[in-house]
């Protein structure tokens, strides 16, 4: 089977390094400094483990995915809607899309079901140029738990986790499931296929809706967010608003709040995607990963007004930090 990345920084050059470091052919699309590093050094990854570096085949090249039975796309959500149709031009008839990105995606209520099947989230998929230029069809969703960082140009840093869980929309099962959860643990990674995909996806969004807005306000470690009693109210109304509108789409958690702030202190001296993007100058997944929520809540009926002020604050400090 060949796998391709694309969008390969700190969570998508770690799961490409993995597969390259077992013999998987994969081939990993990225751009400007960390490609360069990446075809002229290989990846470096940091671990528990030790440090150990692996070669990979890398490109900018979209035509990679052409002959590829799957592709992983770990970019950024807000970057994806650019790029959609490039995308959906360089996949073979037959190939499976894997969707890697945090918050709520686009793909949400496709193969949903229900009343709710169809629902465009505009603050996910601005005009619906993503659900339009990719057969949900191809879809298998993703919930990535990996704590990674990208610390320079081809050298990424994995903090803890090892967890790729995947599962089909409709919450079927499936053989390319099965194949890709195959593939995966034979690597040392552990992709549990899943069939109520979007309830682990809601169980991460819990603490990412949260945490990541947070985290970019105060530049606090995921650790201090979570075990400080300054913040800890805003933190749990912040997260029960969230948790309603999961219920209010059918979702149970299947986690309790008290549990997943304990979890997040555990994983301890980490900085959030957000936060690492607002250090680094990047646009932060502000949309996707709270926005979405808020318009979801709104659209249902459903009042998240700590939720609002962590991601309006969060937007004005893009807009004054970033531009």
């Amino acid at each position: 089977m060949k796998l391709v990345v694309l969008g390969a920084g700190a969570i998508g050059g770690f799961l490409g390094a993995r597969l390259a470091r077992a013999g998987v052919d994969v081939t990993l699309i990225a751009r400007g400094p960390h490609l360069k590093a990446m075809k002229e050094s290989g990846i470096r990854v940091v671990d528990a483990g030790g440090d150990w570096t692996v070669p990979v085949d890398a490109t900018d090249d979209f035509a990679a995915m052409r002959d590829a039975d799957t592709v992983f796309v770990t970019l950024k959500a807000h970057s994806l809607p650019a790029v959609a149709d490039r995308m959906a031009a360089n996949l073979g008839p037959e190939t499976v899309v894997v969707s890697a990105q945090n918050g709520i995606p686009w793909w949400y209520f496709q193969r949903h079901g229900g009343e709710l099947e169809g629902t465009h989230l505009e603050t996910v998929d601005p005009g619906g140029v993503v659900a339009r230029a990719i057969d949900p069809g191809r879809v298998v969703g993703c919930v990535v738990y990996p704590a990674t960082s990208l610390v320079s140009p081809g050298v990424i840093r994995h903090v803890e986790g090892e967890r790729f869980s995947i599962g089909e929309l409709d919450g079927s099962q499936s053989m390319r499931c099965l194949e890709l959860s195959r593939i995966l643990g034979s690597v040392g990674l552990k992709a549990p296929v899943q069939p109520r995909i979007r309830a682990e996806l809601w169980l991460k969004l819990l603490g990412n809706a949260v945490f990541n807005p947070l985290s970019a306000l105060t530049r606090a470690s995921l650790g201090d967010i979570a075990r400080s009693p300054l913040v800890a109210n805003v933190v749990r109304s912040a997260m029960e608003e969230a948790d309603a509108v999961a219920r209010r789409v059918g979702v149970e958690v299947p986690v309790a709040i008290d549990q997943r702030i304990r979890g997040a202190a555990r994983v301890g001296d980490h900085k959030t995607s957000m936060l690492q993007d607002l250090e680094a100058g990047r646009p932060m997944e502000i949309d996707a990963v709270t926005g979405s929520v808020v318009e979801l809540g709104d659209r249902l009926g459903v009042p998240v007004p700590h939720l609002r002020t962590l991601y309006s604050s969060v937007k004005l400090l893009q807009e004054t930090s970033i531009g």
